[in-house]
């Protein structure tokens, strides 16, 4: 598997072009990158196969389908095992994505409800799991960027 540092300008220009719109037919991104279908099949098969393309997917707008309410939530633990007590939060209703990090917090939740009762709820279930000490949640406000709009590769 090639690293990043060994993807050249044009596997970085396919991501990016990938990330923007990745619903394009083979022949319309090879007309748009000045090269033959073929070689952006083989091309796309590659990074596909690298593990440098892990799947596809849509961009959905959260509030039209009624997730009124999303939340980051700081989470900070005392147990020794925390990748465990993240994975059981990952299985909660709600629980968009979870990150193991470091600093003051031990992970970070994202929480996307309809309501402000499932949000109160979830919060509630993670402050009740064993070794979960505190919690910080932060209401979203605006989404500004999402991750999926993120291409500098």
């Amino acid at each position: 598997m090639k690293s990043a540092k060994e993807l050249d300008s044009v596997d970085r220009k396919i991501l990016q072009e990938l990330v923007r719109d990745c619903k394009r037919s083979y022949r319309t991104l090879a007309k748009d990158l000045g090269m033959s279908p073929a070689a952006i099949i083989e091309r796309i098969r590659r990074l596909e196969e690298g593990g440098h393309i892990l799947g596809y997917g849509v961009r959905l707008d959260y509030l039209k389908l009624g997730v009124e309410f999303m939340a980051v939530v700081e989470i900070s633990m005392n147990g020794k095992d925390i990748l465990a007590v993240e994975r059981r939060i990952a299985k909660l209703p709600h629980v968009a994505a979870v990150w193991d990090t470091t600093g003051e917090y031990d992970a970070i939740a994202i929480l996307m409800c309809k309501s402000r009762g499932d949000l109160s709820e979830t919060v509630k279930k993670i402050l009740a799991m064993d070794d979960v000490e505190k919690t910080n949640t932060n209401i979203v406000l605006n989404i500004v960027k999402r991750l999926t709009e993120f291409d500098a590769v």
